[in-house]
């Protein structure tokens, strides 16, 4: 029995076949549903759990090389939760593109992970290192 960190069987088998350069996607309660690639929804009520939350808890089990976002976050949200997104990407390069380019990119993902969130375009990809 697992005893601290990440539990949720479901996202532990996700994290599993991601391998070098592979992406993961983190999106919120509305982000489209993708049938090509495998969906895990974690989603409870509205913003239960957010994006963030889930970052933080696969972090330890996934090490971040590269994170895109959609340009239209920064239009959107306040410099607080702007701010909140930016201290989880210190040392990583954090890339935003329109919306539109950023939906491109998650067919190619591994997985989705569906969250609770609301907060406009708080929708991630993250790329193995």
């Amino acid at each position: 029995m697992i005893k601290t960190g990440l539990i949720n069987p479901a996202v532990l088998q996700l994290l599993a076949r991601i391998r070098h350069t592979n992406t993961l996607v983190i999106a919120d309660r509305g982000f489209p549903f993708w049938p090509q690639i495998e969906t895990v929804d974690i989603s409870l009520i509205d913003g239960v759990p957010t994006v963030l939350q889930v970052l933080d808890a696969i972090r330890s089990n996934f090490v971040i090389g590269h994170a895109y976002v959609a340009v239209e976050f920064k239009s959107h949200n306040t410099a607080a939760t702007q701010a909140a997104l930016a201290s989880r990407f210190k040392r990583v390069p954090l890339g935003f593109e329109p919306h539109v380019e950023f939906k491109k990119r998650v067919p190619r993902a591994i997985g989705l992970i569906r969250t609770g969130d609301t907060i406009p375009y708080a929708n991630l990809i993250i790329e193995s290192a």
